[in-house]
């Protein structure tokens, strides 16, 4: 459903698009975007005991630099996420983690339009966690990769609409006892629809 909602959204400012927004000022090297984000897990449990967590919707910051206006570098960042976990569907505790994202982007140029593909890394940080009281624990961190893919379209002056979707490697150990019985990836998959500005 919410995956419904945020592309009838990009459709929606998309079509608010005219022939004048094509006009850019001056833009500068810089570009910062603010989305909203539908965060959907992968949840792929290799423990055997059907762990997996919740879907959220997040805020989400961006900053890009334009190191030519085709290549750009974007470090993107969010608040701490928590999530329920659960056991084949009932909560047993919560997951809180922090992953900032940093890519490398090749962005093109089609009548205004600037859709771009980028490739990068992942560190997530997972501040706390409380599954079954403590006597379940993860890791502390993990290292990924991630992929994306999105769009800025022209709205006025230096603002656009951005679309975008990012696929993100993000997994952990689960440990109890001080034995780990397997991992749990969250590996999400992440839309989002925003406002850019180019200064």
């Amino acid at each position: 459903m919410k995956k419904h909602v945020l592309t009838a959204l990009a459709i929606a400012a998309a079509s608010l698009v005219s022939t004048q927004a094509f006009a850019q000022a001056k833009e500068g090297p810089w570009m910062v975007r603010a989305r909203a984000v539908s965060l959907s897990s992968a949840n792929t449990d290799s423990t055997g005991l059907g762990l997996s967590v919740n879907d959220i919707v997040l805020p989400e910051v961006d900053f890009s630099y334009f190191f030519t206006p085709n290549i750009a570098a974007e470090l993107i960042l969010t608040v701490p996420q928590q999530h329920d976990v659960r056991l084949n569907g009932n909560k047993i505790g919560t997951l809180s983690q922090l992953p900032p994202t940093l890519l490398v982007q090749y962005h093109f140029n089609l009548n205004g339009y600037k859709p771009y593909v980028g490739a990068g890394i992942n560190y997530t940080k997972f501040t706390a966690n409380d599954i079954l009281g403590g006597a379940v624990t993860t890791d502390g961190s993990s290292w990924g990769g991630a992929l994306q893919v999105g769009v800025d379209i022209p709205l006025s002056g230096n603002m656009y609409f951005n679309f975008d979707v990012k696929k993100v490697l993000i997994g952990t150990n689960i440990n109890a006892g001080g034995n780990s019985l397997g991992s749990l990836r969250v590996d999400p998959l992440l839309v989002g629809v925003g406002l850019g500005w180019r200064f």
